[in-house]
C-alpha cells in the first residue's frame, strides 16, 4: 500500500502540473489519481474494519471463557479448586466428562482420552498409569473412566499440575 500511496502522491503532482501548463492528457491522468487515491483510502477502510471485527471477536471469546475446576484431593478428602490455584505435586481425580486441569502424569487409573484439541488426532487415546503413556495435557477431555494425576517432577513444563 505504500507503493500505491507513493503513486498516488506523483500522479496527483502530475495532474495539478498539467492543470496549470494546460497540457493533453491532464484528464487521464487525473483519473489514475483519483483512483490511486480510492485504492488508498479504500484499503485503510477495510484494514480498520478488520481489525475492528478481530478485536470484537477476541473480546467475545475471552468472555466466553470457563474457569476449569480440579477435583484436588486432600486430607480432609476432595475438594474443588480452580486450576489456575493448583500447584506441583498436588493430586487431582478427573472422571469421565471432565476437563484435565493442566499436564502432568497419571498416578493411578486408566482412560480414554480426547487430545483432538491439541494434536488433531479425532481418535480418542489411553492414558493409564506407568509406561511411556502416562503424561496428560491440559485441556483435554476424559471420555470414559478415572483417572488421578500428579505434575511432574520436571519444571520443564508450561501447566503446573495434571
Amino acid at each position: 500500500m505504500f507503493v500505491v500511496e507513493v503513486g498516488s502522491v506523483i500522479t496527483t503532482y502530475y495532474f495539478i502540473a498539467g492543470l496549470i501548463r494546460s497540457s493533453s492528457g491532464t484528464a487521464f491522468v487525473g483519473s489514475v489519481a483519483g483512483w490511486l487515491w480510492f485504492t488508498v483510502l479504500f484499503a485503510n477502510f477495510a484494514t480498520a474494519m478488520a481489525e475492528g471485527r478481530g478485536k470484537a471477536q477476541a473480546d467475545a471469546l475471552r468472555k466466553m471463557r470457563t474457569e476449569t475446576y480440579a477435583n484436588l484431593v486432600t486430607d480432609d478428602g476432595i475438594k474443588q479448586t480452580p486450576a489456575a490455584e493448583l500447584r506441583k505435586g498436588h493430586v487431582v481425580i478427573v472422571s469421565a466428562g471432565e476437563i484435565i486441569p493442566g499436564d502432568g502424569d497419571v498416578i493411578e487409573g486408566i482412560a480414554s482420552v480426547d487430545e483432538s484439541a491439541i494434536t488433531g488426532e479425532s481418535a480418542p487415546v489411553i492414558r493409564e498409569s506407568g509406561g511411556d503413556r502416562s503424561s496428560v495435557t491440559g485441556g483435554t477431555k476424559v471420555l470414559s473412566d478415572q483417572i488421578r494425576g500428579r505434575s511432574p517432577p520436571t519444571p520443564a513444563r508450561a501447566s503446573p499440575i495434571a
